[in-house]
């Protein structure tokens, strides 16, 4: 990808651009649009490569990369339509809109990608599950996949799968992130250093994933491992938030 055009310069923005800058794999000749000239200056201004450009500019670029929600995306992707070079490749990375619609707006143009890029591929550990529509060539995908492994896994899904990949992957974050900065702070309550605190929440972060999901044990016998559990009553009640939250969510999406 010669030249890659941004449109929008909100949080995916900068997770993306973060992401590849401390992966030492930022792209040559970004150009970054927002509707709000002064939000995609200062992201621009933070990475040597990238510049504040007009809509024409970033949807003239080899890689057009869209990250907006799908209301403003709808709005958007007709006057984008106009300027896509025919040779070019466009990443829509919103859930809901599909290929079709996407094409649709567009005015007919159907080289497509959607991805749902997720928050720790600021750091390079994000999982970022890609679909590709059909008439992208094997070295375009290939090409593709090469710019978003250094943010994390890049995995190829079926189209149909990624509302559900932005609402436990993509989303997923925020559902645990507080639970884990509650323990950090009675960590330090407790008598922990900020420092040890911190140590101690994220190995047994990483080694709880891993115990659950990578382990021959059952899930039962992995949840019996620790005799203790303080929060036993109150995990009905947890699990049944999660589906009274995600269950609707997930039919507004693939609505």
């Amino acid at each position: 990808m010669k030249t890659i055009g941004i449109i929008g310069a909100g949080r995916i923005a900068r997770i993306l651009l973060e992401g590849w800058k401390q992966a030492d794999a930022l792209p040559e000749g970004v150009v970054l649009f927002d509707a709000k000239p002064e939000a995609a200056g200062k992201l621009a201004d933070a990475f040597p490569t990238v510049r504040s450009g007009t809509l024409v500019e970033a949807s003239s670029a080899d890689l057009v990369i869209v990250g907006l929600h799908p209301p403003v995306l709808a709005e958007v992707l007709p006057e984008v339509g106009r300027y896509l070079k025919p040779a070019a490749v466009l990443l829509s990375l919103a859930p809901k809109i599909k290929f079709s619609g996407l094409a649709d707006l567009l005015g007919g143009f159907t080289r497509i990608a959607r991805q749902n890029p997720n928050a720790p591929s600021i750091v390079g550990q994000g999982y970022n599950p890609i679909a590709f529509a059909p008439a992208l060539s094997e070295p375009e995908r290939e090409a593709l996949i090469t710019l978003m492994v250094p943010l994390g896994d890049c995995p190829v899904v079926d189209e149909g799968t990624i509302e559900a990949y932005a609402l436990i992957s993509a989303m997923g974050p925020t559902y645990l992130w507080f639970q884990f900065m509650a323990l950090e702070h009675l960590a330090v309550e407790f008598g922990l250093t900020e420092a040890a605190a911190r140590e101690a929440v994220a190995a047994m972060v990483h080694g709880a994933a891993a115990t659950l999901l990578e382990s021959d044990l059952a899930a039962d016998d992995v949840m019996d491992l620790v005799p203790v559990k303080p929060l036993a009553a109150d995990e009905p009640a947890i699990v049944a938030l999660y589906g009274d939250r995600l269950k609707p969510l997930f039919r507004k999406l693939t609505a």
